[in-house]
């Protein structure tokens, strides 16, 4: 392993289908631009809906995907930022109010820490717990919309929070996890904010802007909104549930199903010339309708973008951003689906795309990395100092 002093970072995403890493580092050349230098994939068998159902399958592909990150890299991996997924994440708005007690009345950052930590003060049930706080908006003395209170002069001060919570036993499974491959989680985050922190520009940040991270076992969602986390959801439904589909549409085998989709399916609107489609599966032929398969593939887009309108309405978020919607993780890369996103949530949507990352950022372009990438760049902004050590 390397023996240079380097200081280095680490995003591992532990999704129902795949185990991604990606390790990076400060550009040589510009120390203020991150560079991938490292990167490590393993399929993953252990996992339903983003919760993990067999622990020693999720050890196994989580074991192969930081040893060929280490292998590509150089360095030993001791610590990650890594994320939380699954329906039980949540989130919940929440308002903290504290009284400023110094002589002069001037907010210390202190005094900021103590009103964020007010806000947490919050009726959970036993088997949950708080994985991140977001404050979005500071008053003083009544006055709105401060995005710092720090050296403003008040007497009360008070925040407006979002706060993400998750089921204490998958937080747990997922550090048992970490524990036997003898990793450190240097944070924790949900897919979805990663995966912003990867796409999205700040003019999004501040506009309003939708992220969907469609994995294959759940749907990842956050709206920024004046450069804030506003919302923060998991619906159960992913591009495992089309896979189901087309095999029992379709009347056919799983593996012969997901090779159907990730060949043939699409929600383009062009009619294909072709009324059928061949897949080869173990050297054998197999012939499905055209119509059929594009019929399936919209039935379960329409019904996940009907949850997802339906989540917009109840927080009052319906056709009202701006920055629209970009759309990551693996089913984004289905044909069309961001044309279809636009016509079903009535918002402008494209497909999200790392920007501002170099070194070996084309090996993990591909939309399904974007979570990752975006785990090591949380790991970067949020580290005190570095936490990993060549090895």
């Amino acid at each position: 392993m390397a023996e240079q002093q380097t200081e280095y970072f680490v995003g591992l995403d532990i999704g129902t289908s795949q185990v991604r890493c990606v390790v990076g580092t400060a550009d040589p050349t510009d120390p203020s631009k991150p560079a991938v230098i490292g990167h490590g994939s393993a399929p993953n068998f252990g996992m339903r809906k983003g919760v993990i159902a067999h622990m020693e399958d999720v050890i196994e592909a989580t074991g192969k995907a930081l040893d060929e990150a280490e292998r590509v890299s150089g360095f030993r991996i001791h610590s990650a930022t890594v994320n939380i997924n699954g329906a039980h994440v949540a989130g919940l708005n929440s308002k903290g109010v504290i009284a400023i007690s110094t002589a002069n009345r001037e907010i210390t950052p202190e005094d900021r820490l103590r009103v964020e930590e007010a806000a947490t003060i919050v009726n959970l049930p036993p088997n949950r717990e708080i994985i991140q706080v977001f404050a979005k908006n500071y008053r003083i003395d009544g006055q709105d919309n401060i995005k710092d209170p720090v050296n403003m002069h008040g007497v009360r001060l008070e925040v407006d929070t979002h706060i993400v919570t998750a089921a204490t036993p998958n937080v747990n499974a997922v550090h048992s996890v970490l524990e036997k491959l003898s990793v450190q989680p240097s944070h924790k985050t949900v897919s979805s904010l990663a995966a912003a922190e990867a796409v999205l520009n700040r003019q999004q940040k501040e506009a309003g802007t939708l992220l969907l991270d469609i994995g294959a076992g759940t749907t990842n969602l956050v709206i920024i909104e004046d450069g804030e986390v506003q919302y923060v959801g998991v619906l159960p439904v992913g591009g495992i549930h089309l896979t189901n589909d087309l095999a029992i549409g379709l009347k056919t085998d799983l593996d012969i199903a997901e090779k159907v989709k990730v060949e043939h399916a699409s929600l383009a609107s062009e009619k294909s010339k072709l009324k059928n489609i061949k897949v080869t599966h173990n050297k054998e032929n197999f012939m499905f309708e055209v119509e059929e398969v594009a019929m399936i593939t919209e039935a379960r887009m329409e019904e996940l973008f009907e949850l997802i309108e339906k989540e917009l309405k109840r927080i009052h978020k319906a056709r009202r951003l701006p920055g629209g919607v970009v759309i990551v993780g693996g089913v984004a890369k289905l044909p069309g689906i961001a044309e279809f996103a636009t016509e079903k949530l009535q918002l402008a949507a494209r497909i999200g795309r790392l920007e501002g990352v170099g070194g070996l950022a084309d090996r993990v372009s591909d939309v399904s990395y974007t979570t990752t990438v975006g785990l090591m760049l949380l790991d970067m902004l949020l580290a005190p100092q570095a936490h990993n050590s060549p090895g």
